[in-house]
């Protein structure tokens, strides 16, 4: 059978592969009864809806033919390769890296870290921008996780808060 319409096939195929990991790792927990769910009743259906979701976006995609047929471009490699790298960055600032005896710099650090290199993705770089869409995100992660929800997140580095 053909692929009349490639991205949303492989869309399709990625739901119904994320559907299924999601589904057997329900499996896992106790699913308990629809009155009373247990942890792993929730995954379990969003997972099977997935994956019900992806079949039917393939089959969608083997059955009705599309302009152009849908065709894959070439990759951007520089958003995936900023995206990507911002991530690390974030994760690296927040954690640290003890082999090298890097120290966690904090979750303010860690947002301006990844919101700067993410924003090197797009074709129009702007530090100003940048930095201040950090400025709002830190400010908004402190309200939300640590004002709100009264979470302990290391917010500054260690040196300076101590």
């Amino acid at each position: 059978m053909k692929i009349k319409n490639e991205k949303d096939f492989f869309a399709g195929l990625l739901f119904l592969a994320l559907g299924a990991a999601f589904s057997w790792g329900a499996t896992m927990y106790p699913l308990g009864t629809a009155a009373a769910m247990g942890p792993g009743y929730f995954p379990l259906l969003v997972g099977i809806l997935m994956a019900v979701l992806g079949a039917l976006i393939m089959f969608k995609a083997l059955v009705i033919e599309t302009e152009g047929g849908g065709r894959f471009g070439a990759w951007a490699w520089k958003p995936v390769i900023f995206v990507l790298g911002g991530n690390l960055v974030f994760g690296l600032l927040l954690a640290g890296f003890p082999a090298l005896h890097v120290p966690a710099l904090g979750m303010v650090v860690a947002i301006y870290g990844l919101t700067v290199v993410s924003s090197m993705a797009g074709d129009a770089f702007s530090l100003k921008q940048s930095l201040l869409l950090a400025t709002v995100l830190a400010l908004g992660c402190y309200l939300v996780f640590v004002m709100a929800l009264g979470m302990p997140l290391p917010m500054w580095p260690g040196f300076l808060s101590a």
